[in-house]
């Protein structure tokens, strides 16, 4: 059975499990005529100190994303879980394998991702090349950019190719162990997928990302790990 169906006993899935009568609905209903070159707020979770919106940008397929989150820890716990590029399956959504493929420089990587689509829906796969910017005296946040790389390696059918997968995320280290993090965002799977599908998950995937994110950056090995890291971070605000 796929994982996709498997998940359907967590509790924090419960969302990107619904059916594709409820979903579209809750798109046509909530959103349809709101939806614009602004962003939309679709979730506002006081608990976790996150924030998640969607646009309508011109010219695109599906919708764009955008999540805010406060996360409590320390920045470089953070980078060394976005650096641990092998092991991505164990929090981002929906992963089912992950590696790297290149490391251009301290800062410049390509990696591939496989994710689990929904039932009935063959897997996607995406190469992707990571670029750290990190921090300067007159910029106190580090940015990652992700860009997808639809033909940097051979297609693998079963797999449908993705076409877009890009994202700029900021870490921002906030007084008293805190850390403000921002990432936007636009995912084009390829090949057919129903609107409905992707529209859901980029109301959903970000949110629940970057909660798997969190749990993971309190995780021993990245706490405990005190090698250097390949680019300077400062943790202080």
């Amino acid at each position: 059975m796929k994982k996709w169906l498997k998940l359907l006993t967590v509790p924090l899935c419960m969302l990107a499990v619904a059916s594709p009568a409820l979903a579209s609905k809750d798109d046509l209903d909530e959103l349809q005529d709101r939806l614009g070159n602004e962003w939309v707020q679709v979730k506002n979770d006081r608990r976790h100190n996150m924030k998640t919106f969607v646009k309508q940008e011109d010219g695109k397929r599906f919708r764009s994303f955008k999540v805010e989150a406060t996360f409590e820890g320390e920045l470089d716990d953070l980078v060394r879980v976005l650096l641990d590029f092998d092991n991505y399956r164990d929090w981002s959504w929906h992963v089912l394998d992950n590696k790297t493929l290149k490391k251009v420089s301290a800062t410049e990587y390509y990696i591939y991702v496989v994710h689990d689509s929904p039932y009935g829906v063959p897997d996607r796969d995406i190469a992707l090349r990571m670029v750290f910017e990190p921090q300067t005296p007159s910029k106190p946040f580090i940015t990652v950019r992700t860009t997808a790389v639809p033909d940097f390696t051979p297609e693998k059918p079963p797999y449908v190719r993705m076409m877009a997968e890009d994202m700029v995320a900021k870490l921002t280290p906030l007084p008293g162990g805190k850390i403000l993090i921002t990432n936007e965002g636009y995912v084009d799977p390829g090949g057919k997928m129903a609107p409905w599908a992707i529209n859901f998950v980029s109301r959903n995937a970000p949110y629940i990302t970057l909660l798997g994110m969190r749990r993971a950056m309190q995780q021993d090995k990245y706490v405990n790990d005190k090698s250097p890291l390949p680019f300077p971070v400062n943790n202080a605000p």
